[in-house]
């Protein structure tokens, strides 16, 4: 045999190995989930086990050294209890507003008498297109004290009196409160009409049947197989209230609102680690802010059932 038949051989033969060692069952799985693996460890374990070490660490440029537990001591103030209760408070209400009213508005326009559906889902889904940061600072004009902007013009034309929007508590929570749904109740539209395409038409023919009205179809049809999308909405959106953060800063137009009535977690992060270059104390925050999400999501699962085995 000569010299270039043998090299045709070896290559022949590297190249079958190399597809037999892509075509294995037992490698390719392994292969298929590399990327994800790489991605998960590279963007969030490493950065997750630098920050729970750092929270034990008092940082200074160019050197840093363990403090034990004293920037966990150091969160036991009122300042961060208080954006814990405005971050949970503000996660509550938009759960409370952004799954039933994206869900009933996902039915009526899946129903078929419902008229001009496109213009409506484009009108609903346009605002999550928007800069958050264009969309927060058009809402702090809309929402000024002075008596030419949008709300208290509005108002006053009603015969009420002028208000401070973002000067108080509650009615700068409302304000946000307002930002989040016009922007995020598309979206949780589209996730909701995603799932209704999944339920057979001939179900609810089935009922039409047995005489069932609307009601009854969206209450025992609609809701309940919509249970997974469901879950994850509800989950995405607890995550989204308690990282909200761009919302309040672009708002109240930095991380200073009047007696904090706008701080956030993650804004008291941003004022420890960022504004104080006190990066343990950030990193602190950032440890507590994963277990209180981790905590309520896992709370969350285990009533929606998740967990329980199928019978």
């Amino acid at each position: 045999m000569s010299k270039p038949n043998v090299t045709r051989v070896k290559q022949t033969s590297g190249s079958t190995s190399i597809s037999s060692l892509l075509y294995s069952q037992k490698i390719a799985p392994y292969v298929f989930v590399l990327p994800f693996i790489i991605s998960f460890s590279v963007f969030f374990a490493y950065p997750v086990v630098s920050a729970f070490i750092m929270s034990f660490q008092e940082i200074v440029p160019g050197s840093s050294k363990f403090i034990g537990f004293d920037n966990y001591k150091e969160l036991w103030n009122p300042t961060f209890f208080k954006a814990i209760k405005n971050s949970t408070v503000y996660t509550a209400l938009t759960l409370l507003l952004l799954i039933p009213i994206p869900l009933v508005l996902a039915a009526f326009l899946n129903s078929k008498v419902m008229i001009f559906k496109n213009f409506f889902r484009s009108t609903l889904f346009i605002p999550a297109l928007t800069s958050v940061v264009v969309a927060g600072t058009i809402f702090r004009l809309a929402f000024g004290e002075l008596d030419g902007s949008l709300m208290n013009t509005f108002i006053t034309a009603l015969g009420l009196e002028k208000q401070r929007w973002l000067g108080d508590r509650w009615l700068g929570l409302m304000t946000l409160l307002i930002l989040a749904c016009w922007r995020w109740m598309g979206i949780n539209m589209l996730y909701f009409m995603a799932g209704l395409q999944n339920i057979s038409k001939e179900v609810y023919e089935s009922a039409e049947i047995d005489g069932a009205n609307t009601w009854k179809k969206f209450t025992n049809i609609t809701v309940p197989l919509l249970k997974p999308i469901t879950i994850y909405v509800f989950t995405i959106s607890i995550y989204g209230g308690y990282a909200m953060f761009t919302e309040s800063y672009m708002l109240w137009s930095g991380n200073r609102s009047p007696k904090d009535i706008g701080l956030t977690m993650v804004g008291y992060l941003y004022r420890s680690g960022w504004e104080q270059n006190n990066l343990g104390l950030g990193a602190a925050v950032g440890i507590v802010l994963l277990a209180i999400t981790f905590i309520i999501t896992f709370v969350q699962l285990n009533l929606f059932g998740l967990f329980k085995k199928e019978e």
